[in-house]
């Protein structure tokens, strides 16, 4: 019996060993690294970027209305046609298969030089879009950095409590080695031996599990990263906490800066322009324009052999709408409903955040305290352990009191472990919307 479990211990050791070997021969991502690849490769941000290029296309002095019309039109009708013609003087005359060519082409010119400055409303309305869609580029990447560094944080997080768990592995082993040696000398008891190769296996089968939840973490930062979802690759475990966020100063950008609130601020200015476009309409508009035509009739049934003409024309137009249906002034009233609705959401989304930004605040605080509270915990679990595990050694303390000391000590390693995420969290999410996040990167070069 011994001899069996000395080969489970062995060989759990040797699989342990190959998967650190594993793991220390895959390639270490850092966070950096995991943020470019995402902002290079993310389909959402390249979805994005195609949109925001659509509305700088689209921002230009011809869609507004400033630019002329220019066309080129050509044409050439052939007939054939039968004809009888009776002159005053009773003479008659018959033509048959007279063929009958008229050839035309024309260069015109339209320019509409005043409309009411609906064109400048337009033109402003254009740049406003443009001006959205850059927004909402970022806005997109902000997000996406935010979810990469939580995904790379949560994958810490599982890999340290993966080592905890094989470490309390080796302490559970140890055990067993204690028991084992105590049933030899006939100071232990089959009971207390067969109860440590019971938490033994309850320790493993935790391993596996935290494992599968570390597999299935890498996976979804490799979809935010838009690769493969079978790459294998390590992080960093060197991130520290940042404890200084100032409240007022992150506010104050969070009000200026961030994306969302500044979309909301754009389209109140599309409102704007929208109302002004409409106005416009209620002006006269004046066109000019301008044509040069050539035309040709070759006629064999005729008087003439053919008659060509040929010329410029200019000439200026002026039009004013004088009823409507009164479509203009409906389009006027939900025109100012839009812009009433702008202003609503710009209000909603401010005290939204506001709201968000608060309650991040104070778990961002809150977090730092349990931090502190937790790591003073994990010392003295560390050290009771220590002392138990020397206890039990020496006879003095029962198995189980040993296993109350093995995972009160798991416990607050763990709960130190996820208080130290939850405070990154919280501070990403603070400079996430302050927009301090993506300036971050930026300032890494990326």
């Amino acid at each position: 019996m011994i001899r069996n479990l000395l080969t489970a211990v062995i060989t759990a050791t040797i699989l342990i060993l190959a998967t650190s070997t594993a793991a220390i021969s895959q390639d270490r991502l850092s966070l950096e690294e995991a943020v470019q690849i995402g902002l290079e490769n993310n389909f959402g941000v390249e979805i994005q970027r195609n949109l925001r290029q659509i509305a700088e296309n689209n921002r230009s002095l011809g869609n507004a209305g400033f630019l002329p019309s220019l066309s080129l039109s050509g044409s050439r009708v052939e007939t054939v046609e039968d004809s009888d013609q009776e002159f005053a003087d009773g003479t008659t005359q018959e033509n048959r298969g007279a063929r009958n060519t008229t050839t035309g082409a024309a260069l015109e010119l339209d320019w509409t030089v005043f409309d009411g400055l609906s064109m400048f409303a337009s033109y402003d309305r254009l740049g406003a879009i443009k001006e959205v869609g850059d927004e909402e580029l970022r806005l997109s990447m902000e997000n996406l950095i935010r979810d990469i560094a939580i995904s790379y944080y949560e994958i810490t997080r599982i890999s340290e409590q993966v080592e905890n768990l094989e470490a309390n592995l080796e302490v559970s082993e140890e055990r067993i080695e204690i028991e084992e040696a105590k049933v030899e000398i006939g100071s232990g008891s089959e009971y207390d031996l067969l109860q440590a190769k019971s938490d033994l296996n309850e320790d493993r089968s935790a391993l596996f599990r935290e494992r599968n939840i570390l597999t299935e973490a890498k996976i979804t930062l490799n979809e935010l990263l838009s690769r493969d979802p079978y790459s294998e690759f390590e992080v960093s475990r060197d991130i520290d906490l940042n404890r200084f966020l100032d409240r007022e100063e992150l506010y104050g950008k969070l009000i200026d800066e961030n994306a969302q609130l500044s979309i909301a601020r754009l389209e109140k200015e599309i409102s704007r322009h929208e109302m002004r476009e409409i106005r416009g309409e209620r002006f006269p508009q004046i066109a000019v324009n301008t044509a040069y035509n050539y035309n040709r009739a070759e006629n064999d049934g005729g008087f003439f052999r053919f008659n060509e003409s040929r010329g410029f024309t200019f000439g200026i137009t002026a039009r004013i709408n004088l009823f409507n249906g009164f479509d203009t002034s409906r389009r006027a009233q939900n025109a100012q409903i839009n812009r009433k609705n702008a202003e609503l959401s710009y209000e909603s989304d401010k005290l939204m955040l506001e709201s968000r930004f608060l309650a991040l605040y104070r778990s961002y605080q809150n977090t730092l305290e349990l931090v502190d509270l937790e790591e003073e915990n994990f010392l003295n679990a560390e050290q009771t352990l220590d002392i138990a595990l020397e206890r039990f050694r020496l006879g003095s303390i029962s198995s189980l009191e040993f296993r109350e000391a093995q995972r009160t000590f798991l416990a607050a390693e763990n709960r130190l472990i996820n208080a130290r995420f939850d405070a990154k969290v919280a501070e990403t999410e603070l400079l996430n919307l302050s927009g301090e996040l993506n300036q971050i990167f930026r300032n890494n070069g990326l």
